[in-house]
């Protein structure tokens, strides 16, 4: 992957500053957060904040953290807004929908956003004692960053030409099941003839229909993997000429090839230059959050492509752990993939829902070790809005969950099935599972002072921060 030489000097100049925090005990935490579509990233920031604010008011809203942090959490307070050129995560106006009667859901990621905590612990051992006493308690800033999986899922794009990205677009949706959603654009391009004219109706009818296949497959089939990530969630500019590309049978030469070809390479820069050096260079710790229920109910062909997903989106976090990351201290140190939507299954099940996930991360070859850099699998729910409870299936109990419906606030049991331990043979998929119901979440005070029922959250953050609490 080619790299901006002004961001290895952004990096060098930071590295002096990032030492000496260190050394004295007030690092700075960068943590981004990302997930596929429907994944839950805006609730799981909102809980996330929650629950340290409230465990920095004593309340054991997390207690694999704290146990990381050794019992020494005092404090923990959001930090006001200064000169940021990005818009807050506005945790508030999201505890509110939750507070609401009924509650509601907050609405999902579009653009970047951040948000800062402060943590205050007091610090360790006879040494600590002493630097205490001159210094003062250890102070920890948490800089979250929030964005969209689309852009995440961009990141392989960097290190394809035009005509090899043209050829994965097309292997993607010439599959059986994609074929039927994207038929309107494959009929097309395949008729164009080659050496079409650099024609701008013509480039804007093939985006047009490109598009319309994109938001097809993730709309209609579940599917996850699709690309470019900004012609599904272009941000709050909207669609600009940029974004007006789509992959060719025959991608080289002049004409319309050309033209194709000139905007992927336009968009790679931009997202090189507006999103990948500014911000993605700066993440320390990264969490991916997955809806893998939601892709095994979904079936086969939307299973396999979150499968390929993931397996792509670690392979290009893999970038980080080099030799300039490691003198710099810049680059990502650990990664954590989580499995959302934990309390829609039963306790005895999110083991396999961890272990599931921890396979198709890893990928066809098992190649989630050659990152170098430490990755954890976990499951997840930000805001546990079920209960266990027993259900009877053809004569017999089995596990289940119970919750409220979001379409009418009625009480259901729900039995989900059995999670694999690993990605399924095909006999599994004749059997199939049922559409989970969306449950709705519980009521929450709108000033967060409780904090917010989870599964799994802290011993997530713990894995990703706790070394430095």
């Amino acid at each position: 992957m080619a790299v901006d030489p002004f961001g290895l000097l952004r990096d060098l100049a930071e590295t002096p500053e990032r030492l000496a925090r260190t050394l004295i005990g007030q690092p700075r935490i960068r943590l981004a957060v990302t997930g596929l579509t429907r994944a839950g990233k805006t609730v799981f920031l909102t809980a996330l904040v929650a629950n340290l604010l409230a465990a920095g008011r004593g309340r054991r809203t997390l207690p694999l953290l704290e146990q990381a942090a050794g019992g020494r959490l005092r404090s923990v307070r959001l930090v006001p807004s200064a000169t940021e050129a990005l818009p807050r995560f506005d945790v508030e106006a999201h505890l509110a929908a939750l507070a609401a009667d009924p509650p509601a859901w907050p609405g999902r990621t579009d653009d970047l956003s951040t948000l800062e905590l402060q943590l205050e612990l007091e610090r360790s051992g006879s040494l600590g004692g002493l630097l205490g006493g001159l210094l003062g308690r250890r102070t920890v800033t948490l800089e979250l960053l929030d964005y969209p999986g689309e852009w995440l899922l961009d990141l392989p794009m960097l290190d394809q030409d035009y005509a090899a990205w043209s050829a994965e677009a097309l292997r993607r949706l010439r599959r059986a099941e994609a074929s039927a959603a994207a038929r309107a654009f494959l009929d097309w391009v395949e008729a164009l003839p080659s050496g079409a004219p650099a024609d701008e109706s013509l480039a804007r009818r093939g985006h047009g229909l490109f598009r319309d296949a994109l938001r097809e497959c993730r709309d209609r089939l579940g599917f996850r993997f699709l690309q470019p990530g900004r012609v599904l969630n272009p941000g709050p500019r909207g669609e600009t000429p940029v974004l007006w590309f789509f992959p060719l049978l025959q991608p080289g030469g002049r004409g319309l090839a050309g033209l194709m070809a000139e905007r992927h390479a336009a968009y790679i820069g931009a997202q090189r230059a507006e999103f990948f050096e500014p911000f993605f260079r700066r993440f320390d710790r990264q969490v991916v959050l997955v809806d893998v229920l939601g892709a095994l109910h979904a079936g086969q062909a939307a299973f396999e492509d979150t499968a390929e997903a993931l397996s792509a989106i670690a392979g290009a976090l893999r970038h980080g752990g080099s030799w300039f990351d490691w003198l710099t201290g810049a680059g990502i140190a650990r990664i954590a993939f989580a499995a959302t939507k934990a309390d829609h299954v039963p306790a005895r099940q999110r083991d396999a829902l961890s272990a599931l996930l921890g396979h198709l991360v890893a990928g066809p070859q098992g190649r989630a070790s050659e990152a170098g850099v430490p990755t954890t699998v976990h499951a997840l729910a930000s805001l546990r809005c079920t209960q266990d409870d027993v259900a009877v299936l053809d004569g017999r109990p089995v596990a289940a969950v119970r919750g409220l419906l979001l379409e009418n606030g009625r009480s259901a049991k729900v039995y989900p099935g059995e999670i694999p331990l690993r990605p399924p043979e095909p006999g599994f998929w004749e059997h199939g599972f049922f559409e989970m119901p969306e449950f709705q979440p519980p009521r929450l005070d709108a000033a967060g002072g409780s904090g917010v029922p989870h599964i799994g959250l802290d011993a997530l953050l713990a894995a990703l921060i706790g070394d430095l609490l």
